[in-house]
């Protein structure tokens, strides 16, 4: 059985204060409302992990993750964040290759390889990030955009590396535009995501492992979404900013 992840990812919003009153609010009502069989997930911004991590630690459905990670263990990276200093505030999770870190500052897919590893290899849980633009989409060429994105970071890990990733399909042009890919298009790139692994790391790890969709779900749309057999969750942007829209997703099982 895949495990439901429904993730938050807060991007660069909010402030501490107004942060760790989020993240009460949401753990207050998943604890009581959200099925024992839905994993909630707190991407914050980092300067709130450690303060958030208390907040989420006695928690049995809610868990703490970062939104990015250094590919470098430690050093002369000022800036960075190391997977040590991210598992040590009690993070489980860690966002990897979200489109706009691509976009924005430029991470390849050789960067991103190596920040999978490293987090594996600390003991984290990597959400990785795939996706097309639109114009990607348009050109008929985002199935194999997306299985090169698959091939050039993940296919050198081990079968059992692999089946410790969760996987988010956001299409770039759905996210934070309104705009929502169809459940049949959400279905179809997960399928194929999901073939993709197959034919790399065997049926059994793909079937195990969570694909995670990230284009705009909101809580009009979700139930929809994850209603197809290989959407097992969502990556959730703007409506994870508001604890009664992200919760209403995650009870949208």
């Amino acid at each position: 059985m895949r495990k439901k992840i429904i993730a938050g990812n807060w991007k660069m919003n909010k402030t501490l204060s107004e942060g760790l009153s989020l993240a009460s609010e949401v753990v207050n009502i998943a604890n009581d409302e959200v099925p024992a069989d839905v994993s909630v997930v707190l991407c914050t911004p980092a300067i709130h992990l450690a303060q958030v991590s208390a907040i989420v630690k006695d928690s049995e459905t809610v868990s703490l993750g970062a939104q990015n990670v250094s590919e470098h263990e430690s050093g002369a990276y000022t800036g960075d964040i190391s997977a040590d200093m991210v598992k040590s505030v009690g993070a489980s999770f860690v966002i990897i290759g979200h489109s706009e870190r691509r976009e924005y500052h430029f991470e390849t897919n050789a960067q991103l390889a190596a920040r999978v590893k490293l987090a594996l290899d600390k003991g984290l849980t990597p959400i990785f990030c795939c996706g097309e633009s639109l114009e990607t989409r348009e050109a008929g060429e985002h199935v194999d955009f997306v299985n090169n994105q698959l091939k050039e970071s993940l296919f050198d890990l081990s079968a059992e590396e692999m089946s410790k990733v969760v996987i988010a399909y956001e299409p770039i042009w759905a996210i934070g535009t309104g705009i929502t890919a169809s459940s049949d298009q959400a279905q179809e790139m997960h399928k194929s995501i999901r073939t993709s692994l197959a034919g790399n790391f065997g049926a059994e790890v793909a079937d195990g492992i969570s694909i995670l969709y990230g284009g705009s779900m909101k809580p009009d749309n979700a139930q929809e979404l994850l209603a197809q057999p290989d959407v097992d969750g969502g990556l959730i942007g703007g409506a994870s900013l508001k604890s009664r829209d992200f919760i209403a997703i995650a009870k949208s099982y």
